[in-house]
């Protein structure tokens, strides 16, 4: 939903989706708002898609960070459901969320 949003709300400021589908590659020149992107490193789904995102990104010029979490699966953030729910991931994920937004929200 995030990917959604960013691509189309141009006056959007920040933009951090955690282990969600990327935009489609055309859909990438859309994005004006910085974005970090969190994904899980066993996530196989949603992972297929960060390259060509983060190689249009890159070609593109555009503002983002990527962190992909090592030892997590998807909704590696989600403390409701222990089989998936990793507290240092999550932690780790939260404060750069939160820096990031104090960077760029001002």
């Amino acid at each position: 939903m995030t990917g959604h949003v960013a691509v189309h709300s141009p006056e959007l400021d920040a933009a951090v989706p955690y282990y969600g589908r990327q935009p489609a590659t055309e859909d990438v020149a859309k994005i004006n708002a910085p974005i970090m992107a969190h994904y899980a490193e066993n996530d196989p789904g949603i992972n297929a898609g960060i390259a060509a995102f983060e190689e249009e990104l890159k070609r593109l010029d555009k503002d983002f960070q990527i962190f992909i979490y090592d030892g997590t699966a998807h909704a590696f953030n989600n403390d409701t459901n222990p089989d998936r729910y990793n507290a240092q991931a999550a932690r780790l994920a939260w404060n750069r969320t939160v820096e990031f937004f104090k960077e760029k929200l001002r």
